[in-house]
């Protein structure tokens, strides 16, 4: 059973502190024992949630993970690091498409680690499909918020809203709140003991199942789009 070890975090507290090339070349290998040690978790990870989420098994964690370098080019912050390690699990098939579906997304950073998934800012044409079909399934959609595994690990979906109702809906529609939104995401809290806990990859299995039923609902919406 993979373990987030104490070092991981560790690592990327320093990282913090000492967010220079000079400071990670001389640290490499403890970057490499942490990086090895985030995607074995991810590895496990992706093998429990593939027990209720088949369409994302034939993912490894090395192709889900995201580079520990920033892109500084259109950035006044020019620290060459990100302070954290992530991961997106979705079906997609390939790294460049993987925003084009909703999948599970685990953030490790001291003080800020949190689980999450849905979708963030689709493309125009996957919103109004999800717009639609929260149109035509309200209830299957409110069903699924409104679960309580759901709200006791997400609490309300959260992400950028519109100011007044988008053009295709009238503004006193009795759903227009949930219409209104650009993203449609989940996001769960993680505290620093809670990732070095032994029980971390159970737990996190336990908020992906919660997360599940959303995002089989936001995939659904997409695969709409073409038929």
């Amino acid at each position: 059973m993979a373990l987030i070890e104490k070092s991981t975090l560790h690592f990327l507290k320093n990282l913090k502190n000492n967010n220079q090339r000079e400071w990670f070349l001389d640290h490499k290998k403890e970057y490499d024992h942490a990086k090895e040690n985030f995607i074995l978790f991810v590895d496990d990870l992706i093998k429990k949630i593939s027990a209720f989420d088949p369409s994302i098994a034939h993912h490894e964690a090395k192709k889900c993970v995201f580079r520990i370098n920033r892109d500084i080019r259109f950035s006044k912050d020019k620290s060459p690091y990100k302070t954290n390690f992530g991961a997106h699990i979705t079906s997609a098939l390939s790294k460049s498409d993987i925003h084009s579906k909703a999948g599970y997304y685990i953030h490790l950073e001291p003080g800020k680690s949190f689980l999450a998934g849905g979708a963030y800012l689709p493309a125009t044409p996957w919103l109004k499909a999800i717009r639609q079909e929260i149109d035509y399934n309200t209830k299957k959609f409110k069903q699924i918020i409104e679960n309580k595994n759901f709200k006791t690990y997400f609490g309300a979906i959260q992400g950028e809203k519109l100011v007044k109702a988008p053009k295709e809906y009238p503004k006193d529609h009795p759903e227009i709140e949930l219409l209104k939104h650009k993203s449609f995401l989940a996001m769960h809290n993680i505290k620093d003991a809670e990732v070095l806990d032994k029980q971390f990859i159970q737990h996190s299995t336990k908020v992906f199942k919660a997360l599940f039923p959303l995002d089989a609902f936001l995939n659904e919406a997409q695969q709409n789009i073409s038929e």
